[in-house]
């Protein structure tokens, strides 16, 4: 299937919601019953009142494919998410649009090379051991908070070659800010007044800054082989490199991305394997030969890991929409959008169509295999690392973080989870677990 964006169409149409908020309390309750709804009334392109603002909603895989791959450049990322998320990650490679974007990720793409993933790989086995050391097994073990603190710890390694040892009450202080700057974007009051979502995300983005730009001299004066030192160092092939301020605002956006995205994809996979011992069996087998230093090669190789990984993003997609706005009036599926217009696309949506997932609320990790290839039936079916120029750089190193941290898991622990269990998802900023992903975990 392939999209086509028509030069005419009809306007763009859709409900208000509640006065003020509009629909952004239906949209943390339960997106994809809003998006359902959005649907089944209006169709692919719709409006909706979102954050005090009138939003194009754009639903199903050719909505979303003319929005990401953007051919006649009406949609910019950058003013989509900072009305979406606010200011505390801008500057990050998802914030810049165009040419600026295209020289960042230039440079950016020098520290995601294979040779550089296979780095951060080894890099990443010592801090995962040391990490579950620490676990201690029984029942109703909460797994969110415990991963969410091991990929902090594997970010605070990778990226920063562990900071120098920052004490972990430090470590914990930057968590926090982390999830401030996070929770702020669905802050209905979108200025720093104390005692705000806003005004705490405002004080965590200085934190952030604060933390990061103490180590930069360090990092500028010595060539090391952690993310940060590699961003103070590495060109484009035409000359380009970062400034200061680059440094720090692709650090700060993401260390936000790699651990959170992560954390929630192994809790989504905890919880499945747990429902599925024969999963957890078939994936713990697979791994058995590895040892407890798995290269990014031998990971690549783990091809069940995949089907549950893949299976997983589609079931919880960690980031289950994307924020845009139109420079220019276009029209997508029939429907014009003005120009100076927000778009959110939502891919999360596509992932639950039964036009291209049979019985997609149901735990399957076959529908990806080479024999059904289900999310082959349209290229945009499955997108949760997005697309077109903006598609997430990082989308390897995460395979790699998330494939090493379940494979020691696996030689070390076995889990169930109740198979009644629906987990209470928080939609206030990227999904997470709200009682923390309880497992009962046992050690093998």
């Amino acid at each position: 299937m392939t999209v086509t964006q028509d030069t005419s169409g009809r306007a763009l149409d859709g409900g208000r919601g509640l006065p003020v908020v509009g629909s952004t309390l239906a949209y943390v309750r339960d997106p994809l019953a809003l998006f359902q709804r959005q649907w089944d009334a209006y169709g692919a392109v719709s409006r909706i009142s979102f954050l005090g603002r009138p939003w194009a909603v754009l639903l199903g895989p050719d909505a979303c494919e003319a929005a990401l791959v953007n051919r006649d450049k009406a949609f910019a990322s950058g003013p989509g998410w900072i009305e979406a998320a606010g200011p505390f990650f801008g500057r990050g490679l998802m914030f810049l649009d165009f040419a600026e974007h295209l020289m960042h990720r230039r440079i950016m793409q020098q520290a995601f090379t294979r040779d550089r993933l296979e780095g951060y790989t080894a890099a990443m086995q010592p801090t995962i051991h040391a990490a579950l050391d620490r676990w201690e097994p029984r029942d109703g073990f909460r797994a969110y908070p415990a991963l969410k603190q091991l990929t902090l710890d594997v970010a605070a390694q990778v990226f920063m070659g562990g900071a120098e040892h920052t004490p972990p009450a430090e470590m914990e202080r930057i968590n926090r800010a982390f999830i401030d700057c996070l929770q702020a974007a669905t802050g209905l009051v979108r200025r720093p007044v104390p005692g705000t979502r806003w005004h705490r995300g405002a004080r965590g983005r200085r934190v952030l800054d604060d933390f990061l730009r103490g180590y930069l001299p360090s990092r500028r004066a010595t060539e090391s082989e952690d993310l940060f030192s590699i961003l103070c160092h590495i060109e484009s092939e035409e000359g380009e490199r970062f400034s200061d301020d680059d440094v720090v605002n692709h650090m700060i956006f993401l260390m936000m991305a790699a651990h959170d995205t992560s954390t929630i994809t192994l809790s989504t996979m905890l919880q499945y394997l747990g429902q599925h011992p024969e999963w957890q069996e078939r994936l713990r087998a697979e791994s058995a030969h590895l040892g407890d230093d798995p290269s990014l090669a031998d990971l690549d190789a783990l091809d069940s890991f995949d089907l549950v990984m893949k299976e997983c993003l589609r079931l919880v997609a960690p980031v289950p929409v994307l924020a845009r706005k139109t420079v220019k009036e276009t029209t997508v599926c029939g429907v014009t959008i003005p120009a100076d217009h927000f778009a959110v696309v939502a891919p999360h949506f596509s992932h639950y169509q039964p036009e291209l997932w049979p019985d997609p609320t149901r735990f399957d990790p076959e529908r990806f295999s080479p024999e059904r290839a289900e999310d082959k039936v349209h290229r945009y079916a499955w997108e949760p690392f997005g697309g077109g120029v903006h598609k997430c750089l990082g989308l390897f190193f995460a395979g790699g973080e998330v494939k090493s941290v379940l494979h020691h898991l696996l030689r070390r622990f076995s889990w169930t989870v109740d198979p009644d269990y629906r987990v209470p998802m928080n939609y206030h900023s990227l999904p997470f677990p709200n009682d923390g992903q309880p497992v009962d975990l046992r050690r093998l």
